[in-house]
């Protein structure tokens, strides 16, 4: 059993032996999910605890218990919904304890918690799990941060308390603190522990992030999505145990390697979900950097001190500009994927105006055109043979030309990519009611 958080309610909790009445739901297409009812149900509950839970027949009748404990201390009315995919005893100790069940096949965490939107009431949520490592008897402080207008309310496990031994030397002191500190960096955020498992969201919010992961690295893509939503967040600090006696984690089940396998999925979902930063301000870099070689070079060799730059320098100038300006235009077009305000996609359709876009991209490729032109015209009056001479006057006009050339047709596809994804990828889903 594990401490008391230190609130002055005491758990007085009387076991339930409950007959149980089950409800099958069929509004989902898969028909699939079954949901379980108990006989004495919350009515109109204003926060719900949601929970996957597999195969926690140890846990589960305690972890029932501390969240009823926890609301009946946050005075207020909530119900308690368990996610199970479990092939032991779960459902029906969950049950009897009072909790909703949705029975659901084994398809991932995430996926667990995409399949229970639909039967959550609550207008808030707290998330977590089953195994009784968080402590749901503290519900206080994430109730008023929803009531003071917090729409992503993060525990931070930091800021609380961790039982020693109950997390792993390199997650407490290496994983996690160097994970949370890129994310804040690549971001501007200021979490302090985004792999906390407890959490809460507004019902609201949960809906428009439109969640898609379907494992463990849900929990990056929430983090991700709320500040691509711009979405009002706080931290609580959360108090985290050991596993319970006799209790292994999902980790150990697995095996070995299911950590490291936790932590690819969980860094591929900060990329994908983040691949604006990493190719939009990279790819400005790059265009800098690119022009900054190939401009000055456009009428023959510059001599700086000692280094003389040529063609080849100018050549690496121009693969430098064609990389930046594809990767800046990559970034933009997953702004307006990302984008849930409609500020990202109305900025770049405004910079990027159809009918001024499209000019501009034949006027550079004419300009480009003009450029190539003499050193063509020279091949074509030798009898397309260039002497050396005529090569080293030429080419690097012919060179700025290409460049021009390229550019213009990124322009162009660009502009027309980026139009027809503002016209047809979908709005975000609205407001959940």
């Amino acid at each position: 059993m594990h401490p008391d958080p230190g609130t002055n309610c005491r758990n007085d909790m009387v076991s339930n032996s409950l007959m149980v009445n089950s409800v099958a739901e069929a509004d989902r297409e898969d028909g699939e999910l079954k949901l379980l009812v108990p006989a004495h149900d919350v009515p109109d509950p204003e926060l719900s605890i949601v929970i996957p839970a597999l195969n926690e027949e140890l846990t589960i009748g305690q972890f029932v218990e501390w969240c009823q404990e926890g609301l009946r201390c946050a005075k207020v009315r909530g119900e308690i919904l368990i996610i199970d995919s479990s092939s032991d005893r779960t459902t029906e100790v969950a049950l009897l304890k009072g909790a909703r069940v949705l029975k659901a096949p084994k398809r991932g965490l995430g996926r667990a918690y995409i399949d229970a939107i639909p039967f959550i009431r609550g207008n808030y949520i707290v998330m977590g799990d089953a195994d009784c490592t968080y402590d749901f008897r503290d519900l206080k402080p994430f109730l008023e941060s929803f009531r003071s207008g917090y729409e992503y309310v993060m525990g931070s496990r930091f800021r609380g308390y961790i039982e020693p031994g109950s997390m792993p030397s390199l997650h407490r002191y290496f994983g996690t603190p160097v994970t949370t500190w890129l994310l804040n960096v690549l971001y501007a955020s200021r979490f302090s522990d985004i792999h906390c498992g407890m959490r809460g969201v507004t019902r609201d919010a949960l809906c428009r992030m439109d969640l898609q992961s379907q494992s463990w690295e849900y929990a990056s893509e929430m983090v991700l999505k709320s500040v691509h939503m711009g979405l009002k967040t706080t931290e609580v600090p959360v108090r985290f145990y050991k596993d319970s006696e006799g209790r292994l984690s999902h980790h150990k089940r697995s095996g070995w390697f299911s950590p490291w396998q936790a932590g690819w999925i969980n860094l591929r979902a900060m990329l994908v979900n983040g691949v604006d930063f990493f190719v939009l301000k990279p790819g400005l870099i790059l265009l800098g950097l690119g022009l900054l070689l190939t401009l000055p070079l456009a009428g023959g060799p510059v001599t700086v001190g000692p280094i003389t730059f040529s063609l080849h320098w100018m050549l690496v100038g121009l693969a430098l500009t064609i990389f930046g300006l594809q990767s800046f235009c990559f970034g933009c077009i997953a702004q307006v994927l990302y984008d849930y305000s409609g500020q990202s996609t109305k900025r770049w359709l405004g910079v990027f105006r159809y009918s001024r876009s499209m000019l501009c991209s034949g006027l550079v490729f004419l300009a480009g055109l003009a450029f190539i032109a003499p050193l063509v015209i020279e091949y074509w009056r030798l009898s397309f043979r260039l002497p050396q001479e005529a090569l080293f006057r030429l080419s690097h006009l012919a060179v700025m030309g290409l460049l021009l050339i390229s550019a213009a047709f990124i322009n162009y596809a660009f502009t027309l990519l980026l139009h027809a994804t503002a016209l047809y990828v979908k709005p975000k889903c609205p407001p959940f009611h």
